[in-house]
């Protein structure tokens, strides 16, 4: 009877053996998609504005690079998502830092290499703690650009959470002591992130879009944005609500006082690190402090 049982498993053992196969097959083809992308500088890079909802001037750019399409990764969070897990996520951050801020200053329009405009980079957490990091590193590359570390943010993203707080506030520590400022990505999203806030202390908060969408119309995400904007003054940190895509959602940040936002209602991704631009005929808006009339003519 026991060995009756045992062969009737086989069929089932077979099919289980050949799912992990297939699987482990799909794994090494977006390993080898990656090195790809690495080795032949596949990645694209964008650009997004950053504007100061007062006046709508644009005071930065985040950095965005993004995969090829492919079958191996049908959207950009399927890429970052597998490249976290790998154990090619160091050379492929130090790999995206270089070409994020090298294309940056390739890319600028002429005249404006020395303005005082900042560039945010996304970086892995786990990245600048790693001890395969050299000091200096990006200090170095940026001498080679002759872009200076006061205006370099960078933007932590939640791809992986920050385990030891006390041990990576001493990292960022170094990091300010050279002149780069921090941001917290994805505020707003859940309880490590708020967590985040509290333990790093960083300059600037970025607001998830997912507090931001539709906010002129919803009291519990205006109420949280109240909390996070009261905690961002008490702490002298500068507050970027992302993903603003609609006039209504850009005049209730207006009139709640928000500094800065970013979104398609601002300005999408493109090539070009240029200014961006409230929505045309924007309405005049009160905010903090008095009224101030919105405009795209500047």
């Amino acid at each position: 009877m026991a060995i009756t049982q045992k062969l009737s498993a086989i069929p089932q053992y077979l099919r289980h053996i050949n799912g992990r196969l297939h699987n482990e097959v799909k794994e090494l083809g977006r390993l080898s998609a990656l090195l790809d992308i690495m080795n032949h500088g596949r990645l694209d890079t964008f650009f997004q504005p950053i504007l100061q909802l007062r006046s709508g001037l644009t005071m930065g750019h985040e950095v965005l690079n993004r995969p090829p399409n492919s079958t191996q990764f049908p959207t950009t969070e399927h890429f970052y998502e597998f490249a976290g897990r790998t154990d090619q996520m160091f050379r492929f951050e130090h790999y995206c830092r270089r070409i994020s801020l090298s294309r940056y200053m390739e890319r600028l329009p002429e005249g404006e290499a020395w303005t005082d405009r900042l560039v945010f980079i996304n970086v892995h957490p786990g990245v600048l703690n790693d001890a395969r990091h050299k000091s200096g590193e990006t200090l170095s590359l940026l001498q080679e650009l002759n872009l200076s570390p006061e205006r370099v943010v960078f933007e932590l993203t939640e791809r992986q959470a920050v385990q030891d707080y006390v041990g990576f506030e001493k990292v960022l520590s170094h990091y300010r002591e050279q002149g780069f400022r921090i941001a917290v990505d994805d505020a707003g999203s859940g309880y490590n992130s708020l967590k985040t806030l509290v333990y790093l202390k960083p300059e600037f908060i970025k607001l998830d879009k997912s507090l931001i969408r539709g906010i002129h119309g919803n009291r519990e995400q205006q109420e949280l944005l109240e909390l996070i904007s009261e905690y961002a003054y008490r702490s002298a940190t500068r507050v970027i609500a992302e993903g603003i895509e609609t006039e209504e959602e850009l005049m209730y940040l207006q009139m709640a006082g928000i500094e800065f936002g970013q979104g398609y209602a601002l300005g999408r991704p493109g090539h070009w690190p240029v200014r961006g631009a409230f929505p045309a005929d924007s309405p005049q808006v009160p905010v903090r402090g008095g009224y101030k009339h919105v405009s795209s003519d500047r």
